[in-house]
């Protein structure tokens, strides 16, 4: 008979689904398996133990608020079902396949968007969302570095934010991890790993480390980055190494 350690006994987890119906796609609002979703790839909780949603394939961010035991989930920005873009308040705002998605000290949202090739902020004003592009040009592919809609990306997907509210993203196809300094009211794009379309796998200094297709990204509280390079099924470290990375 073999015995399981005491870790193991200690560590019990239970699993519940929240929020939308297994195998149902659908882009309704309401209560807990009354509401559906459609592919949903991001989640970021705020401080409240609110969710906040990238519901991919419904071109939408969702809220998930806890209310008594049930959860209420309701669309804050973008159209559920409508693939398109534009910046504005709330439903006149519109997405294109948001994926990974993030939250700051002062409770904004980022939004690393694929197939719009552009990183979104919504900014909470009252009970309203405003969505505003803050770096890359929608529609435009590319990896250039720059300020605002200077900087180019291609196919965005996972995003993070540290304590000092600079922003990280794995930009997918160009193989790299960008970073995003707010300057002012601008924000200045450059990359701090990885080699623009140059896929492999290499760890090394700056664009010295070679990746292949980085989707997800964390910022730890060290100051540590650590990102999951799908294409070559490794979880990858950056640290800071004076003013390199």
């Amino acid at each position: 008979m073999s015995i399981l350690p005491t870790r193991l006994h200690a560590e019990l987890y239970s699993f519940d689904t929240l929020a939308g119906k297994p195998g149902v796609t659908g882009t309704n609002d309401g209560v807990s398996d009354s509401a559906h979703f459609s592919f949903p790839v991001g989640v970021v909780p705020d401080p409240a133990g609110n969710l906040y949603i990238a519901d991919f394939l419904n071109h939408a961010i969702r809220k998930m608020t806890l209310v008594g035991t049930n959860w209420t989930v309701t669309a804050i920005a973008g159209l559920p079902g409508v693939a398109d873009y534009a910046d504005g308040t709330n439903s006149d705002a519109r997405f294109n396949r948001p994926a990974g998605i993030t939250i700051d000290s002062a409770g904004n949202l980022f939004v690393a968007e694929r197939y719009n090739h552009v990183i979104r902020k919504l900014t909470p004003s009252g009970t309203n969302w405003v969505v505003s592009t803050i770096a890359g040009l929608h529609g435009a592919m590319g990896g250039d570095d720059g300020t605002n809609d200077q900087a180019r990306f291609y196919l965005p997907s996972g995003i993070a934010v540290d304590s000092s509210n600079v922003v990280y993203v794995a930009d997918t196809a160009n193989f790299t991890i960008r970073q995003l300094t707010p300057v002012g009211t601008n924000w200045a794009v450059t990359t701090i790993a990885g080699s623009v379309l140059n896929f492999g796998f290499a760890d090394g200094l700056n664009n010295g480390a070679l990746f292949n297709y980085p989707y997800g990204i964390a910022a730890s509280s060290e100051g540590k980055l650590y990102v999951a390079d799908s294409g070559n099924n490794a979880i990858r470290e950056i640290s800071h190494a004076g003013l390199d990375w």
